[in-house]
């Protein structure tokens, strides 16, 4: 059976609270644990009122420290906005609180629009140094050598997987060159993730880990019937179309029509960037997730989706965690090797 897990962003629904939010974090990841997830991960997001794990580290530490077994990680930390001493100290402290149960993924984005990049006081020309910040970053995890100057403490000697996260090229060739794990960005920016997992794959050699491991993020919006399906996914499109308009904010509402609600333009651009979604009723999105895993050869699956109702969304993680359970009992073929 492929592993599956979550990706959760902590959303802030129009009418809710960052405390609500982050107790709706809490809740999902119980029940996802219960339910055989592998990892739950957060996302560093900053100066986005619909979205509650800016201090990502912080979060980790609270849903670690509320489940039992399930691995908690970052999915991921940016990390141009933070020394990679830092991180190591942060994810060292994670690590030896929480042994064995705690992933860091990295990637080079800001998370968030450049006056913030700037109020977060980090050049940002950082970006350029990605390579050289996550060898270092990496080598805060391994036991210290005798004459070691600067040392992470906690860190030095936990080992702390690291996970490569990205949307284009250059994160795929980082990650095959460092021989890490590599996640793709696949469920908002999906453009290259064809080459970018061929380019993986190809070129990737040992190191970290012995064989490439490619994990593909997909939307999931899964109800009782096709249609509940769609309209739970309306509070996802809203944000990102509002997101990409300069204009984020809370997790919007359910909307019945959303060509009505973002216009024809908008709808073309969020639907190409959404298309890695399974969206409706069980039937449906067993379908969507088996032809993209098909498709794909994924090593693992992370899943998200942004839902305004935390029933929901907690029965749609709920549907697609039976769904991959039926999958990998089902169609042995489709399971990792």
């Amino acid at each position: 059976m492929i592993p599956y897990s979550v990706l959760d962003l902590s959303p802030v629904p129009e009418g809710s609270t960052p405390a609500d939010a982050m107790a709706n974090t809490l809740d999902l990841a119980q029940n996802a644990e219960s339910w055989g997830y592998r990892r739950f991960w957060l996302a560093e997001h900053h100066n986005m009122t619909g979205i509650a794990s800016a201090a990502t580290a912080v979060v980790i530490g609270h849903v670690a420290g509320g489940t039992k077994t399930i691995r908690v990680g970052a999915g991921g930390i940016m990390l141009p906005n933070h020394a990679p001493l830092v991180i190591a100290e942060q994810f060292g402290t994670l690590a030896t609180l929480y042994p064995d149960r705690i992933d860091l993924g990295v990637g080079r984005a800001p998370g968030t629009d450049m006056l913030t990049a700037r109020a977060l006081r980090r050049s940002l020309e950082n970006s350029d140094n990605f390579p050289q910040d996550v060898v270092e970053l990496m080598a805060y995890f391994e036991e210290a050598e005798p004459n070691q100057r600067i040392r992470a403490v906690p860190g030095m000697g936990t080992n702390v997987p690291v996970w490569i996260l990205g949307s284009s090229l250059f994160g795929a060739q980082l990650a095959a060159h460092l021989g890490l794990p590599y996640a793709f960005a696949s469920h908002f920016a999906p453009a290259a993730l064809e080459q970018a997992v061929e380019v993986y794959r190809q070129t990737f050699r040992p190191g970290a880990i012995d064989a490439p491991h490619f994990m593909l993020a997909i939307n999931v919006f899964a109800a009782e019937t096709d249609a509940e399906g769609r309209r739970l996914q309306s509070s996802m499109q809203q944000a990102f179309a509002r997101l990409r308009s300069g204009q984020p904010g809370p997790l919007p509402r359910p909307v019945d029509d959303i060509d009505a609600e973002i216009g024809e333009g908008a709808r073309a651009m969020v639907d190409e960037a959404l298309r890695i979604s399974a969206v409706g009723s069980a039937q449906t999105v067993r379908e969507k997730l088996g032809g993209f895993i098909e498709a794909y050869r994924p090593d693992e699956v992370i899943l998200t989706g942004q839902i305004h109702d935390h029933a929901a969304r907690v029965n749609s993680f709920r549907i697609a965690a039976q769904i991959m359970q039926d999958l990998g009992n089902a169609e042995p073929s489709l399971a990792a090797e």
